[in-house]
């Protein structure tokens, strides 16, 4: 049956000739199958990118500071959105680097920070953690 399977015949035409159900077939010959993956295997899940709104306040901060390349494109290719006063910069990338981004800003929560500041720090770190449940 399996050399049957390997050959090319379907799994129903199987089924069909053995007098048994697919899904019997399917059990049979499911290490053959290309879709199928041991436990043993782990499969690497690629991080998909992700559009999240920092607040402009933090983008700003960000500006300022020392940041790597990939950090640094991802602000230079955020697109800024208008509100009220003030903007929100659209940043299309990684959870990881969301995550990075975030961490630079840490030291808004400090005593040094101005009150919208932290409370700008706060609003992107509440988007990145939804993102990540």
């Amino acid at each position: 049956m399996r050399a049957a399977y390997l050959e090319g015949q379907s799994i129903a035409a199987l089924a069909r000739d053995h007098g048994v159900s697919r899904g019997a077939i399917g059990t049979a010959v499911a290490d053959l199958l290309p879709e199928h993956v041991t436990a043993d295997d782990p499969v690497p899940v690629p991080e998909v990118p992700l559009t999240l709104d920092m607040p402009g306040k933090v983008a700003d901060f960000l500006r300022a500071t020392d940041l790597d390349d990939a950090e640094r494109a991802a602000l230079d290719h955020g697109q800024a959105v208008r509100s009220g006063t003030g903007y929100t910069l659209r940043v299309t990338a990684v959870l990881a680097l969301h995550r990075q981004l975030l961490d630079r800003c840490q030291s808004l929560d400090g005593a040094g920070a101005i009150p919208a500041q932290r409370k700008a720090r706060r609003e992107f770190e509440n988007r990145v953690s939804a993102c990540a449940h």
